[in-house]
C-alpha cells in the first residue's frame, strides 16, 4: 500500500500517466500546444483514485497540467525555433500581457467550481475546430495582426484561456494568427513560443491560489499543482516533443489543419460529456 492505495493499481496509474505523456509531447510538437487538453483527464482520474476533495481536484489537475507542460512547451519552441518558423516579434509583444491574463485566471481557478474550466473548454474549442475543419484560406479578420493595444489584448486574451483551460494556450493563438493572415506552420511555432511563459505563470499562479486550500491537497503538492504528477509526466512529454514539431513541417497546410481541428472536437466532446454526465 502507497498513500492507502494499492501499489499494483498506482502503478497501472503511473503508466497511463507515462503514455499520456509519450502523446501529450507529440501532440505538442505537431500542433504547438502543451497538451494540457489530454493530461487534465487523465489527471482527473488518478487523483480520483488518490482521493482528493472533489472541491479542489478538478483545480489540482488543472495548475498541475499547466507545471507539466513547461518542459513540454519549451522543448517545442526550440525545435520550431531551430527551423526559423517563430514570429519572435508576435511573441515579445504578447508575452507580458499573457502572463497578466493567466495570473487573473489563476485568480478566478482559487474560487470558481470546476465547471467553469470544462465548460471554457467546450466553448472555445468548438469554435477553433470549426474554423479549421470548415473554413477558408480566405477567411480573414485582417490581412496582418493589428498594432498597439489591439494586439496586446489579443495577448491578455490567450493567457487568461489558458489559465480556465489549463493548457497552453496553442489553440487558441493559433486561430488568433490564421485569421490574420499568417501560415499554419509559422502559427503553430509561434504558439509554441508563447506558450513557455504561459505555461511557467500558470503553474506559478495556481501553486500560489492553491495555497489557503493547502490542507486538503494531496502529499508533496504545492497549491494546485502536484509534484508527483510533474515528476512522472514532464520529462517523458518533453523528450517527445521534437518528434512531433518535424512531422508538423512535413504536413501539407490543409492536413495539418484538418488534424488539429478533429483533435480539438475529440477533447470538446469529451468535456461535454463529463458535464452532462
Amino acid at each position: 500500500m502507497i498513500l492507502g492505495v494499492p501499489a499494483s493499481e498506482l502503478a497501472w496509474l503511473a503508466g497511463m500517466i507515462v503514455a499520456g505523456g509519450v502523446v501529450t509531447g507529440i501532440l505538442a510538437g505537431l500542433f504547438g500546444i502543451g497538451g494540457g487538453a489530454l493530461i487534465v483527464p487523465v489527471l482527473y482520474e488518478v487523483f480520483g483514485v488518490l482521493g482528493v476533495a472533489p472541491e479542489v481536484r478538478m483545480q489540482l489537475c488543472v495548475g498541475t497540467s499547466l507545471a507539466i507542460i513547461v518542459p513540454t512547451t519549451f522543448s517545442s519552441y526550440r525545435a520550431h525555433r531551430a527551423r526559423g518558423a517563430v514570429m519572435e516579434d508576435v511573441v515579445r509583444v504578447w508575452s507580458l500581457p499573457a502572463v497578466a491574463g493567466v495570473l487573473l485566471g489563476a485568480v478566478i481557478a482559487a474560487f470558481a467550481p470546476g465547471w467553469v474550466f470544462q465548460l471554457t473548454f467546450a466553448l472555445i474549442a468548438s469554435v477553433i475546430a470549426l474554423r479549421l475543419l470548415i473554413g477558408r484560406d480566405d477567411w480573414r479578420v485582417a490581412d496582418d495582426l493589428p498594432e498597439g493595444p489591439a494586439l496586446r489584448a489579443y495577448g491578455f486574451g490567450v493567457g487568461l484561456s489558458s489559465a480556465l483551460m489549463g493548457v497552453s494556450g496553442g489553440s487558441v493563438s493559433n486561430m488568433i494568427l490564421t485569421l490574420h493572415g499568417k501560415p499554419i506552420h509559422r502559427a503553430v511555432a509561434t504558439s509554441a513560443g508563447l506558450g513557455v511563459p504561459i505555461t511557467i505563470a500558470g503553474a506559478i499562479g495556481f501553486m500560489l491560489a492553491g495555497l489557503p486550500k493547502q490542507s486538503l491537497m494531496p502529499p508533496l503538492s504545492i497549491g494546485f499543482v502536484s509534484l508527483i504528477g510533474f515528476a512522472l509526466m514532464a520529462p517523458v512529454s518533453s523528450l517527445t516533443a521534437p518528434y512531433g514539431a518535424r512531422l508538423a513541417h512535413t504536413l501539407s497546410k490543409r492536413r495539418l489543419e484538418i488534424a488539429f481541428g478533429c483533435f480539438l472536437l475529440i477533447v470538446c466532446l469529451r468535456f461535454v460529456a463529463s458535464l452532462v454526465g
